[in-house]
């Protein structure tokens, strides 16, 4: 769950999110500018939290659809993992760029337009961007969902799936709050984005191997043994 979280917060910090959050903000807001979304914070955060429960609705319906697909093709799960332990490197490559995919960078997104108006609009908004934006949240949420089909347990699945949703909703939440710090923020962090990207790739890559190889398994077992009973009570 660790990683599936982090994995949504690299997603928020890909450079085709990151810089794209203020005219987001001031899209499902309908404010125009930084110093009225500011002024106006609490009424932003609120259309930004209707935002994360559109995309978030979308990330665990997929979840869902995954465990269930991976349930019908439970006896076929030790292939299953060893194929999408494959998949998992290939986009671990393409997010640190060694590979270039072409269909992995079009943009598959719904252009909704002028946002309907109102807190629904917000919602629609993030299903949309859940449903479609595939260039930078693709490879990571695939990943995802790839080990979720291949673990066949909806439970843990839909756990992954919630995760990488606050991976990603939390900052945007904060970005919507502080959005003045935010637009601060940004101009220091924007030479390190491609960074982002590499150990994106990096942790995908090393996931799959982990997968591919079974050694997943075995490394989720020692864990467990280190993680104190008083804890493993409460999980």
């Amino acid at each position: 769950m660790l990683v599936a979280f982090l994995g949504g917060l690299l997603s928020f910090l890909s450079p085709c999110v990151l810089p794209l959050v203020p005219s987001y903000l001031s899209y499902i807001t309908g404010m125009g500018g930084a110093a009225e979304i500011q002024k106006r914070r609490h009424l932003a955060l609120l259309h930004a939290a209707l935002f994360v429960v559109g995309f978030s609705f979308i990330f665990i319906a997929l979840g869902a659809t995954a465990t269930a697909f991976g349930r019908v093709l439970n006896t076929y799960q030790h292939w299953l993992e060893r194929a999408g332990g494959a998949l998992i490197v290939i986009f671990g490559l393409y997010t640190m760029g060694v590979l270039r995919i072409g269909f992995l960078s079009r943009e598959a997104r719904f252009d909704l337009g002028d946002k309907p108006i109102g807190f629904l609009g917000s919602v629609l908004a993030g299903m949309a961007f859940g449903a479609g934006w595939t260039p930078c949240i693709g490879p990571i949420l695939g990943s995802i969902l790839l080990f979720t089909s291949a673990q066949a347990d909806l439970g843990h699945g839909l756990r992954l799936l919630v995760a990488y949703s606050l991976g990603l909703a939390i900052p945007f939440l904060v970005a919507a709050y502080a959005f003045e710090a935010f637009l601060a923020w940004f101009k220091s962090f924007r030479k390190y984005i491609r960074y982002v990207e590499r150990v994106a790739g990096v942790l995908l890559v090393a996931f799959g191997v982990l997968l591919m190889t079974g050694t997943f398994t075995l490394l989720s077992g020692w864990l467990q043994g280190l993680t104190p009973e008083f804890l493993k009570s409460r999980l």
